[in-house]
């Protein structure tokens, strides 16, 4: 259960690791994400981070590739010490927004079999085309990992 502070007039949640989820007051409280964080620490980024294996194959299907891509950032959080509750910050960027809007239910359960319950800050974008083209979808994280962990 996380702790709360009080900005202003609104109870924050202070999550693990110190990050703060900022809530503006009478805002709605957002599913699946939050609408701000604030964090002390480490900085750790990714690139755009697409669903491809350690072969650079793609499995089939949106929800797939978008597990990929978490378990793919979760590797390069390991790296510099970071965890899925480090990240502040996720940025989708997707071909087909219908194929992500179609598909909600099971990427939520993909989504927190890998990251657990911990929603940060999001923004989707549909583009016309990724790069790799194989890729349905590419995802950026930013991470804080607090001082001294």
């Amino acid at each position: 259960m996380p702790m709360t502070v009080s900005r202003g007039s609104q109870a924050t949640p202070i999550l693990d690791g110190g990050i703060e989820v900022l809530q503006p007051k009478n805002w709605p409280v957002p599913k699946g994400y939050s609408n701000g964080m604030m964090a002390e620490g480490r900085i750790v980024v990714t690139g755009g981070i697409v669903g491809w294996d350690e072969a650079g194959e793609f499995p089939d299907g949106f929800v797939a590739q978008a597990r990929q891509v978490l378990e793919n950032i979760c590797a390069i959080l390991a790296e510099g010490g970071a965890k899925p509750q480090h990240v502040v910050r996720l940025t989708w960027y997707v071909v087909d927004i219908d194929d992500y809007l179609a598909n909600l239910r099971e990427l939520g359960r993909a989504y927190r079999d890998v990251f657990g319950t911990h929603y940060p800050t999001m923004a989707l974008v549909q583009v016309v085309r990724l790069v790799e083209k194989n890729a349905l979808l590419e995802i950026e994280a930013t991470a804080v990992v607090p001082s001294g962990k």
